[in-house]
């Protein structure tokens, strides 16, 4: 989508990701579509919408269009010329419309079922069994995405941050001799469960209730505390405290302003702090630079510009 040029006439499918209905000054409606494929997500508007357009055309439908690229202040969009919901005889995916190529969900879930047979402590195994095993968990765990725009923002892309995040810890315990290597591999497979509760559904994620009001690292302390108690292991388990200090703190010191309720205080959570937040850092520049064309980018994450030439990358 971001090869597309002035004047292009696109024919595709697409994710309807949101939708707003406006006046036109003539008196007549029109939608503003924000659509989506793949990661690329742009605005298309359709005049003259109609009353059965506006009862079809809602967010999470997929829909074929026919359109001309535009600009209008400085930003693509698509002109609408046609449109109309897929059908079965489509065969489109839903799945595929919102994933990132070379993401394989099946691989990544074998991936992190290997990593939990890294950790050796009975007590934390038994936290993670008990909560991977649950059903609805786990399908909300490996389709989500990790945020809705800055880092791993697709079809299971949660689950790829977990995954790569364990990689990383995996690579560098070796160095660190001294850390707790089953606190820190236990942080990085439960530290985003709170997610599962944090996002509506994969499709075309907003926050819960219990995700505004109280966010994903509470919602995950709460969830892995309600393991502890099924598991019959104590709240007060060193191990597992250790594990909680280190999912409470992911986000550095508190001052910092990130959302950590505390600062890192033991030598797991300050390691586990820095691998969390350079994959999160490193990823979103990652995703900043393949939907860029140009050589300098702002970004709201960085709150600046970044230097996101492809030059050298090729």
């Amino acid at each position: 989508m971001n090869e597309w040029t002035e004047g292009e006439t696109i024919v595709d499918f697409f994710l309807i990701r949101d939708r707003e209905i406006k006046q036109a000054s003539n008196g007549s409606e029109y939608a503003n579509f924000t659509i989506q494929r793949n990661l690329h997500m742009m605005l298309a508007r359709l005049w003259d919408i109609t009353i059965e357009q506006k009862k079809q055309l809602v967010k999470k439908s997929i829909v074929k269009i026919e359109g001309t690229i535009i600009t209008y202040r400085g930003q693509q969009q698509l002109n609408i010329k046609r449109i109309r919901l897929a059908t079965e005889e489509d065969e489109v995916n839903v799945s595929e419309l919102i994933s990132r190529e070379g993401v394989q969900r099946e691989a990544l879930w074998h991936e992190l079922r290997l990593i939990m047979e890294e950790v050796h402590s009975p007590t934390l195994a038994e936290v993670i069994k008990t909560l991977y095993k649950r059903k609805p968990l786990r399908d909300r765990l490996t389709t989500i995405p990790a945020s809705k725009n800055y880092h791993h923002p697709y079809y299971a892309g949660l689950l790829d941050h977990i995954v790569h995040i364990s990689q990383c810890a995996l690579q560098l315990l070796p160095l660190y001799p001294q850390l707790n290597r089953d606190v820190i591999l236990t942080a990085c497979l439960l530290h985003d469960i709170g997610k599962t509760e944090l996002f509506t559904e994969a499709v075309a994620p907003d926050y819960t209730t219990a995700g505004e009001l109280l966010g994903h690292i509470t919602l995950g302390l709460e969830l892995i505390q309600d393991a502890a108690r099924e598991a019959g292991i104590s709240t007060s388990n060193v191990e597992l405290m250790k594990v909680k200090h280190c999912i409470a703190s992911q986000f550095g010191e508190i001052q910092n302003g990130f959302g950590s309720p505390v600062s890192p205080k033991t030598a797991e959570a300050v390691f586990f702090q820095h691998i969390k937040q350079m994959n999160t850092m490193l990823h979103a520049f990652e995703m900043i630079q393949e939907r860029s064309n140009e050589e300098w980018t702002y970004s709201p994450m960085f709150k600046r510009k970044m230097y996101t030439s492809k030059e050298g990358y090729e």
